[in-house]
């Protein structure tokens, strides 16, 4: 079925599935990796996404809700789904149900996992997240051994895995930081060790780990935004520098069409406050996208966009549903020409990470934003 809409978010599953790859590659064989497709896939589609990755050889997913995890589990998907925020004590009947692996941080909530698999006869699987500086979930690391003793005490339930997250493995100079939060993580897993607690599984590198800090990688790695193509730091350069076998592909292309094109005068306010003003005769097409459709307002007077491979710079404010660009300097443009707002055409590329910067944020707002409000095309399967 075609589009019904002017915009359109195209998905290179092709695109996701070589990163997949690549970073299963870059982590090594004995590594496992957990695809992290929180968050509808960084807005590119959770069920999509997730079943791509496993026809790629992903065997293990991380999503932030039981609902998510529910969804992939309804679409046929196998393998183990992590739900790294938990859930709540009304999801803990899906969560066993589902077969899904909650990430656990608090009594109550071991209690009431352990309660309900019993109950039915079963067993859940849990990862223990331990907080080792980022300041968010997880307990202490003084208190994790009395945590693992209170999980092999109650029936149901099971410690498969020990879980960690890096604050700034991403930031230039932050190294010391990383590598201390990292001893004390593997601190903690020796010091399990020695109490013989069982097999688990032990995690704590994001991108930038898996980039920048080898040794971090441990039993499984937790990739994300590169998964989608890009570099946690918005610095290919860098990173390709430190993991030169990692080559990362954008997955997202975001397009729309010119609606109407016009001519006005010197002296012509665009859009609403007129805070652009031609300063010469000027063509404008006008393009039916907008902060409804996670343009956001921040591009006004500062963006820009391709048509026939060429920018065009972003004039006046960006509204609900429309944005003018100047296209005076460019050959002829019609109603129904392409219009790349993040991608490639033909030699030029604007990256979530130039958009990013316009807007005063990082590429995963970016992607969220562009794959949660347009219509989603998935191409090259």
């Amino acid at each position: 079925m075609e589009p019904l809409s002017f915009n359109r978010v195209e998905i290179d599953i092709a695109a996701l599935q070589a990163n997949f790859k690549g970073i299963q590659q870059t982590a090594g064989q004995q590594v496992r990796v957990m695809a992290v497709v929180k968050s509808d896939a960084y807005g590119h589609g959770l069920v999509e996404c997730a079943q791509a990755i496993y026809e790629a050889g992903g065997r293990t997913f991380g999503v932030a809700e039981v609902w998510e995890g529910v969804a992939l589990r309804r679409a046929g998907l196998q393998g183990e789904i992590v739900v790294l925020l938990g859930g709540a004590p009304e999801s803990y009947g899906e969560i066993i149900r589902h077969n899904l692996t909650p990430v656990v941080y608090d009594v109550d909530c071991i209690m009431g996992l352990s309660h309900g698999a019993a109950r039915k006869n079963t067993e859940v699987m849990v990862h223990l997240k331990v907080d080792v500086g980022m300041g968010r979930l997880g307990v202490l690391p003084a208190e994790v051994e009395s945590y693992v003793s209170l999980i092999k005490r109650l029936p149901g339930i099971s410690l498969s895995g020990l879980l960690s997250h890096f604050p700034v493995a991403d930031e230039t100079g932050a190294g010391e930081k990383t590598r201390e939060q990292l001893a004390i993580f593997r601190n903690v897993l020796a010091r399990l060790q020695k109490k013989e607690t069982g097999p688990f599984v032990a995690h704590i590198a994001n991108s930038a780990a898996l980039i920048y800090f080898p040794g971090s990688r441990l039993d499984m790695i937790r990739p994300g935004i590169s998964l989608y193509g890009y570099y946690p730091d918005a610095s290919p350069a860098r990173a390709k520098s430190a993991a030169p076998m990692l080559q990362l592909q954008p997955v997202m292309r975001f397009k729309t069409r010119v609606v109407q094109v016009k001519e006005l005068d010197a002296g012509c306010g665009i859009s609403y406050g007129h805070t652009f003003v031609t300063r010469r005769k000027s063509r404008i097409a006008v393009l039916p996208v907008g902060y409804a459709d996670g343009y956001l307002r921040k591009l006004s007077n500062r963006a820009e966009v391709l048509i026939g491979g060429r920018r065009a710079p972003v004039c006046g404010r960006v509204c609900m549903n429309a944005t003018m660009v100047d296209i005076t300097g460019l050959e002829p443009v019609h109603p129904g020409d392409e219009v790349v707002l993040l991608g490639r055409q033909g030699d030029a590329l604007i990256t979530a990470d130039e958009i990013a910067q316009w807007m005063e944020t990082i590429s995963y707002e970016v992607l969220c934003l562009f794959g949660t409000f347009n219509e989603r095309v998935y191409i090259n399967k």
